[in-house]
């Protein structure tokens, strides 16, 4: 099965103007400083077989994830629901955020189909010699 692009993109645009707005305020620059900082540098690149994420200042920090390393999705709305926050929870229990995901649900819902479940398969061989089966 070839590699299929589902989202290739940067976080919500909805995130900005929310939090630029917010920016009026003394208490919403911390938010509105990381809005410009996710607009300009977050890129997001969803396949049918792992998640990149380029990030960090000047996007300079690179994150990829095998899509059968993650064993659940915890996902929060935001923006009254235009776009919302995603957290992959991974087979070691490492956690990899992805903030400000637009259409985030649609995004989900893909990565939980393509997602390959690891069945536990028990380690069952035939012993030979004089050793005994437990």
């Amino acid at each position: 099965m070839n590699k299929e692009i589902f989202y290739e993109g940067g976080p919500a645009k909805s995130d900005l103007i929310i939090n630029l707005l917010a920016g009026f305020t003394i208490l919403g620059l911390p938010f509105t400083f990381a809005a410009i900082v996710r607009a300009l540098w977050l890129r997001y690149k969803i396949t049918t077989k792992s998640i990149t994420i380029d990030g960090g200042w000047f996007g300079k920090n690179k994150t990829q994830v095998s899509l059968s390393n993650i064993e659940e999705i915890r996902s929060i709305p935001r923006g009254f629901g235009s776009y919302g926050d995603m957290v992959l929870i991974l087979n070691d229990g490492s956690k990899v955020e992805m903030k400000s995901l637009p259409l985030f649900r649609e995004k989900q819902k893909f990565i939980q189909e393509n997602m390959i479940k690891k069945s536990p398969i028990p380690n069952v061989r035939e012993v030979s010699g004089f050793a005994t089966k437990s």
